[in-house]
């Protein structure tokens, strides 16, 4: 039984889709796939998908509805985290590492000043452009291990009341 714990994805550029379910389903927890384009799902009770338009930030949006204090966030998207943890989720990166209410101001600090370097042109002059480094099978590990930990706790601790 999932006791109210759920897991929502943001999926379109998730490369751990695979992981998210076999880790669901022993702990029998559902998990709700959001993606702008059609992306196969295994036929199970516990999977559904949400297929929202490619406007933007639909994904992003639907995510956040449906997010609440028990729900699983699994995204890249540092903006995505903040709103989800201001709602009282728990937000894990692809990778295995958790945005919490102490890194997110961080990582969106670090977002835009990359941001504004490439839009300067300078992050290909400095050697700092190109996105994320490949993803590897040690973050793929490190995310399995992450989110069974997560459950887990969750399942251990009751859900915190969202930050202000």
């Amino acid at each position: 039984m999932s006791d109210g714990i759920r897991i929502l994805v943001d999926a379109d550029a998730c490369p751990v889709k695979e992981e998210i379910y076999k880790v669901a389903f022993r702990h029998k927890v559902p998990v709700t796939i959001v993606s702008n384009s059609p992306i196969r799902v295994p036929d199970h009770p516990l999977v559904s998908r949400m297929l929202v338009s490619d406007a933007f930030d639909a994904a992003d949006d639907c995510i956040v509805a449906g997010c609440k204090p028990g729900c699983v966030v699994i995204t890249a998207d540092i903006l995505l985290a903040d709103r989800c943890l201001k709602l009282g989720g728990s937000v894990l990166g692809p990778n295995g590492r958790p945005f919490t209410h102490n890194s997110i101001g961080g990582a969106i600090a670090t977002r835009a000043i990359k941001a504004d370097l490439r839009a300067g042109g300078e992050a290909m002059l400095s050697g700092a452009g190109g996105g994320p480094p490949p993803f590897s099978k040690q973050d793929r590990s490190r995310f399995l291990s992450a989110l069974d930990e997560l459950l887990v706790r969750l399942r251990r601790a009751p859900p915190s009341i969202p930050r202000a």
